[in-house]
């Protein structure tokens, strides 16, 4: 194998002892992407470089085999064939960590990489191994280049690339603790969804025996309810409650994920695939692998993602974007929205085929003000750690404080009540809850409109009130004019005009039990 050992007059020394320095300088400092910038603009102003790649070896020797080094950083002019993974012989792995100096002409060859492909020289290559890195060095100039002047670039590089690697060891790491920590911040503030959670045997009873009839399975459910309702908590349950309990409980808001960042989000991406894609990314179905994946505000989800979410849920299986094969995941997959999916089903806004694969299990989360009996309940437990986290002891409301509480309509849901309390505690300078303050305060906020019922000079929220009274009213007069059925021909639905499930859901909230309207009276 041929090797040019011919140089250039060596460059004088100042300019090339303080390049050393600078390169220095820059190891201590900066990225490698950076540093390869700036010492490859250096090395121009010296001698006639027009590139420089850092090769990293990515997949070491095995028993038999040899090692193939990736491309990690790229600056300048560089022929296609070292942008590509570099695959080495054993033998020249072990060569390309002890020699110090080796330059090859062309392609690369995979027999003899380091080698000089005979006849071609559409450039000069030098390539220097960094052996505190484990990576590889290529420096393209326009002719051969000196040795000597390069040499100097191997010690503060390879401490670039060696710093640059700790990095984002140093990163997965950190990531990875913050998610443990996350994990099990989660199961000490929410302890209470494997043992029962607030709710369970009051205005959430029968949404949490439908949990159970499919925590078991691994069927997709679809959670519906208003914001604030506490959708992601029946998801948790639904996950602690299955036997993917020990796996990852993922959560992703499909609403706030940019639309060119949806597919990088859900499914990953390879380093390279786009501008900025500098590493390997594993997305939300990865990371939720052998575990459950929240999809929250699934009606925000493009059209051309629903398509791929698609593909997943039927095959089970993931491409990377840039990637060229399919990963197989096992995710169970939640969905959550507060939208009306059937009905943006038939605007088109939608798929069918996705909304059919989803509903396989719908469950309805009934808002605070359908379920008043859970608010002293829950008003205890968020005014016992609204007390502790923003105060010094537990607190406990008051009957007053829980008539002032019941009286609010809370279009916000438990969210809003959390939110209520702990504002509440505040203004209590963490001695006492200031409710009637703290209910003010976010009605103010708002505006006029949204005020309790009970206060004066809010009348709009009792006249809503009376509404819902004609409306039960009618919707008893039709229950008892079909006998309590609902569906079919004849049936409540079709006079009313309306579709069987919303009616339902549309009884629960006006608390009519229609099973009294059946003549045998059956539940």
């Amino acid at each position: 194998m041929a090797s040019s050992r011919r140089s250039l007059p060596r460059a004088p020394s100042e300019p090339t002892q303080a390049l050393a320095l600078q390169l220095w300088r820059e190891a201590s400092t900066a990225e490698l992407p950076r540093a390869l910038a700036h010492a490859g603009a250096l090395l121009a102003s010296l001698i006639r470089v027009r590139g420089l790649v850092v090769a990293r070896l990515e997949a070491p020797a095995d028993a038999g085999g040899g090692g193939r080094f990736e491309p990690v950083a790229i600056w300048g002019d560089v022929p296609d064939h070292l942008r590509r993974p570099l695959a080495l012989s054993r033998r020249a792995l072990s060569s390309a960590r002890r020699e110090a100096v080796r330059a090859f002409v062309g392609a690369a060859d995979p027999e003899r990489p380091l080698g000089v492909a005979p006849g071609r020289r559409p450039s000069a290559v030098v390539v220097l191994p960094l052996p505190q890195s484990e990576a590889l060095l290529y420096v393209v100039g326009q002719e051969e280049l000196g040795a000597e002047t390069l040499e100097r670039l191997v010690e503060p590089i390879d401490a670039t690339v060696a710093n640059d690697r700790r990095m984002h060891e140093l990163r997965r790491l950190r990531e990875a603790t913050e998610a443990e920590n996350r994990a099990l911040l989660s199961r000490l503030h929410r302890g209470s969804i494997v043992d029962g959670l607030v709710g369970e045997e009051g205005g959430l009873r029968m949404v949490m025996e439908r949990v159970a009839q499919v925590a078991a399975t691994d069927v997709p459910v679809l959670l519906f309810g208003e914001t604030g309702s506490g959708k992601e908590v029946v998801a948790r349950a639904i996950h602690e409650r299955s036997p993917r309990h020990a796996g990852p409980m993922v959560r992703v808001n499909c609403g706030a994920i940019p639309p060119q960042l949806v597919d990088s989000s859900l499914f990953g991406h390879e380093r390279g695939s786009f501008t900025g894609a500098t590493e390997t990314r594993r997305g939300w179905f990865e990371r939720a692998d052998g575990g459950t994946l929240l999809l929250d505000e699934i009606g925000e989800l493009p059209l051309d993602a629903q398509v791929r979410l698609l593909r997943v849920l039927q095959e089970g299986s993931i491409e990377r974007v840039g990637g060229q094969r399919a990963l197989r995941v096992d995710v169970r997959v939640v969905a959550a929205t507060h939208r009306d999916l059937y009905a943006m089903v038939r605007d088109g806004r939608f798929r069918e085929d996705l909304w059919y694969r989803l509903s396989v299990f719908p469950l309805v989360i009934p808002p605070l003000r359908d379920r008043l009996e859970d608010l002293p309940a829950l008003a205890t437990q968020f005014a016992s750690r609204a007390g502790l986290r923003l105060g010094a002891a537990p607190l406990t409301p008051t009957a007053t404080d829980l008539a002032l509480l019941r009286a609010y309509d809370w279009p916000g849901n438990v969210r809003e009540l959390a939110a209520v309390i702990d504002r509440a505690v505040i203004l209590g300078h963490g001695r006492r809850l200031e409710v009637a303050a703290a209910l003010g305060a976010g009605v103010a906020a708002r505006g006029p409109a949204s005020a309790p019922a009970s206060a004066p000079g809010r009348s709009r929220a009792r006249e809503a009130l009376r509404l819902d009274d004609v409306v039960a009213a009618h919707v008893r007069e039709v229950l008892g004019r079909t006998r309590g059925r609902i569906e079919g021909k004849g049936g409540a639905a079709e006079l009313l005009g309306v579709n069987p499930g919303t009616l339902r859901a549309k009884l629960r909230k006006l608390g009519v039990v229609w099973s009294e309207f059946r003549g045998d009276g059956l539940p």
